[in-house]
């Protein structure tokens, strides 16, 4: 058959993407749990036992420290709109494809075997993944005979990209229910509370009241650099002193929420615990405290992952996915120094929604994912 070697390469990048998975799977573990094995059952939060904790005490703060990650308030330098800069964050990609596309279609050449094999080895540098490139390249095959040039080959692909970002789920409707609860979770580095700040940002633009809980009380300077993106946000923020519990900042936030009126919550968690107990037991034990509060919160629960640590991004994924059933996925860093197959490899994979992309520093550059807008920036 024409394709007989579609099917041994078929074989042979499935055997390489198993060995790929298991290696990158070790590797995220070691990021996102503790090396010794959890031997101790996590009791549940001792929620405010005295008069001197109730919500009253609890500080909606105005930030006065500083933090050691610089955030930018000035506009980035390329300007030209949110698809301008996206295009400029995909610039690894569009160049890496496009290129190597035009040296693929010599004139007269028709696609064949070994340009389909090109192709697949290019898709895969893209990021795109061994699992979906394979997926793609089947579907090209069999559009070969009406596939004569460049402006056909290209065409394909976007149509082929288009279809597997439209076959991922619809971002869910937001409850009724208020406060509508976020937690947001991920790895530490990869933006999560940058992000949040971001959202809470948007929610003051259409002139909703947010709140946004810190529940990482874990990390270094993680509680001060929230409070400076709600004071620039304009939320009220609940917060602990450095080491609390997690879920008990989360239980009294919630309350604070309902208390007040608050239409969305964003409660901040943590990458990585330097304790005995486990990470993923940490957020599910913050996700039962905030349900025994709020009866079917959160609502979402949304993984941040950093476009520029590429396979590994997937690998995350399918990790936190398995614990805590993740709604939405945003894509952060996607700058420039990423390529931009990770979004095509996410949405082959996985089928979670991919509801915001990241591609700078400023507040505008965090929007919800279009995925035409992407195909278009892309190609």
């Amino acid at each position: 058959m024409a394709f007989n070697w579609f099917k041994k390469k078929k074989k042979e990048s499935a055997e390489e993407a198993e060995h790929q998975e298991a290696e990158q799977t070790r590797e995220i573990e070691e990021i996102i749990e503790e090396t010794a094995p959890v031997t101790e059952v996590i009791p549940e939060t001792p929620f405010v036992a005295e008069a001197e904790e109730t919500i009253e005490d609890l500080q909606i703060a105005e930030a006065t420290a500083t933090s050691e990650t610089p955030l930018s308030e000035k506009p980035v330098k390329n300007g030209g709109g949110f698809f301008a800069r996206l295009k400029n964050g995909l610039a690894k990609t569009r160049t890496i494809l496009n290129t190597n596309i035009e040296d693929l279609f010599p004139l007269g050449r028709k696609l064949d075997g070994n340009m389909l094999e090109d192709l697949e080895e290019m898709l895969i540098t893209s990021d795109i993944g061994v699992e979906t490139t394979l997926k793609i390249i089947e579907n090209i095959s069999k559009k070969s005979h009406q596939i004569k040039t460049v402006k056909d080959l290209k065409e394909c692909l976007k149509s082929e990209f288009l279809s597997l970002l439209s076959s991922m789920p619809k971002t869910p409707v937001s409850s009724e229910t208020k406060p509508h609860v976020v937690m947001v979770v991920g790895v530490n580095g990869v933006g999560k509370t940058t992000t949040i700040g971001k959202l809470a940002a948007k929610l003051t633009e259409k002139h909703q009241k947010g709140l946004v809980i810190a529940a990482d009380t874990f990390r270094a300077a993680a509680v001060e650099q929230l409070s400076i993106w709600a004071e620039r946000a304009g939320v009220g923020i609940i917060k602990h002193k450095d080491n609390a519990d997690p879920a008990s900042v989360a239980f009294d936030g919630i309350s604070a929420a309902m208390a007040r009126g608050v239409d969305t919550v964003y409660v901040d968690t943590a990458g990585r615990l330097h304790t005995k107990t486990n990470l993923m037991e940490e957020l599910k034990k913050i996700k039962r405290t905030i349900e025994k509060k709020l009866p079917g919160a959160p609502h979402e629960i949304l993984l941040v992952l950093d476009a520029t640590t590429g396979q590994n991004a997937l690998s995350q994924a399918k990790l936190f996915n398995e614990i805590m059933d993740i709604t939405g996925i945003i894509l952060t860093k996607l700058d420039g120094t990423a390529k931009g197959g990770i979004v095509l490899s996410i949405a082959g994979a996985l089928q979670i929604p991919i509801q915001y992309v990241g591609v700078g520093e400023s507040i505008e550059d965090l929007q919800e994912f279009d995925p035409e807008a992407f195909i278009n920036a892309l190609l």
